[in-house]
């Protein structure tokens, strides 16, 4: 069923706006497709968690047999309450990052998962709590693509991963710890078009087969997500299912190097949970600047949600489809600014350009009390949210295919937000 404008009514009289709203069959449909992608033997597909970490869309992952990649302890046990099982035979929850915080080694040991290693001294760190599993190393392949350059995942500009130079001298780190490397990991990203996708990834198996021969307890390769989702044109998606082929002459040509069965592994978020999830808000003013030497002036709409909700537009300039439920376009538009309830100049949706000016939206003309959705929220929307300005997170409603919804967060509390606020002496 789609969410229908009557049905996000209903849902906003019930539990007040803004809110989260998850299309279920539209997520399980998106499963689906990565199933079917990847149902060649030898192949694996993840969830990268981060991206909306619920435990109903957890839940459906694990049952639906895809496997996890967690970035925090705390992310780890959050599949493993939505019944991801722990252990490394076979490693169902991996555990990736470049610093091990707060709880991480900790849940790593206890649970037995995959610790996926994005720095070197990080092999250290595990051999000196004892741990003697196997391991897996995040690779900095020295090239890469992020839907925007900050999110660049591999290259000379980012964090993330081991310098594919230093790579020798990590193997043989690992090989006096005591700790096997079974897998090989990289996150290289797509940017906005799919043939970056198929020209990275196939230069990416190529560098992992040349690799092979510094890891004999090799059994894995990953390589990463990046399926791209297209925010403006909502209605020109990537056709996934030729990606199978991709996937499948990746592993061939992974396979045809190491001479023994290695399984490959993908790990998309953002393209099973991107479009599933609307963020519905009310309009609670329309007001008006004038123009001055300074600028042009703007029509805003003021809502109730703001970046504390969604954050990418302030973050990066993203942009979101934004509707006026019940008003038609083919009526008549005219340029609106989108902006929050916070206590920041940067609480606003219609961002965009260089420098991430205003830049506004050719809407119909908003009323106070109007629904306005804005589209695609559902990759690093709630996921990203915060409890700025002492806002509680809005709640997260799930909708099923026969039209029935239940609430699978609820909206947060002052309580919520002072719970962990303590006045304890600590004994220096």
């Amino acid at each position: 069923m789609s969410l229908s404008d009557s049905l996000l009514r209903k849902l906003a009289d019930q539990v007040g706006t803004p809110f989260w709203v998850y299309d279920g069959a539209l997520i399980r449909q998106r499963i689906a497709d990565i199933k079917a992608m990847t149902a060649a033997p030898g192949l694996q597909a993840r969830f990268a968690m981060k991206a909306c970490p619920a435990t109903k869309i957890l839940a459906e992952m694990n049952a639906a047999g895809i496997w996890i990649d967690a970035v925090s302890g705390n992310e780890a046990l959050r599949a493993l309450h939505a019944g991801h099982p722990g252990g490394n035979t076979p490693p169902v929850i991996c555990f990736t990052a470049d610093v091990f915080r707060d709880n991480a080694l900790e849940v790593v040991l206890k649970h037995g998962l995959l610790p996926n290693i994005g720095s070197p001294a990080m092999i250290d760190q595990l051999a000196a709590a004892g741990y003697k599993g196997p391991i897996s190393i995040r690779i900095n392949p020295g090239f890469g693509h992020g839907h925007v350059n900050t999110c660049d995942t591999g290259g000379p500009s980012s964090k993330h991963g081991i310098w594919h130079e230093d790579l020798k001298a990590t193997a043989a780190a690992a090989d006096r710890a005591g700790l096997d490397v079974v897998m090989l990991h990289s996150h290289i990203g797509s940017g906005p078009k799919i043939q970056e996708l198929h020209d990275n990834l196939t230069r990416l198996a190529d560098e992992f087969a040349a690799l092979i021969p510094l890891f004999p307890k090799l059994t894995a390769v990953s390589l990463g997500g990046g399926i791209p989702h297209n925010y403006r044109e909502r209605d020109k998606q990537t056709a996934v299912a030729p990606l199978a082929e991709l996937f499948a002459r990746c592993r061939e040509i992974i396979v045809k190097a190491a001479g023994r069965e290695i399984r490959v592994e993908i790990e998309p978020g953002r393209y099973y949970v991107a479009p599933s999830c609307t963020l519905v808000t009310r309009v609670h003013d329309v007001k008006r600047t004038q123009a001055n030497a300074k600028g042009n002036g703007a029509t805003f709409a003021m809502v109730d949600a703001g970046f504390v909700d969604l954050v990418r537009p302030a973050m990066y300039g993203s942009y979101h489809h934004i509707e006026i439920l019940g008003k038609d376009p083919a009526q008549g538009t005219e340029p609106i600014v989108v902006a929050g309830p916070l206590c920041e100049s940067g609480d606003v949706f219609t961002r965009g350009g260089a420098d991430e000016e205003l830049n506004p939206r050719q809407l119909p003309r908003p009323e106070i009390g109007d629904l306005l959705v804005l589209r695609d929220a559902g990759a690093y929307g709630y996921a990203m949210s915060s409890n700025y300005n002492s806002i509680g997170r809005a709640p997260q409603v799930w909708v099923n295919a026969d039209g029935s919804a239940e609430l699978i967060s609820r909206r947060e509390t002052i309580e919520d937000i002072l719970k962990p606020e303590t006045s304890a002496p600590i004994a220096l």
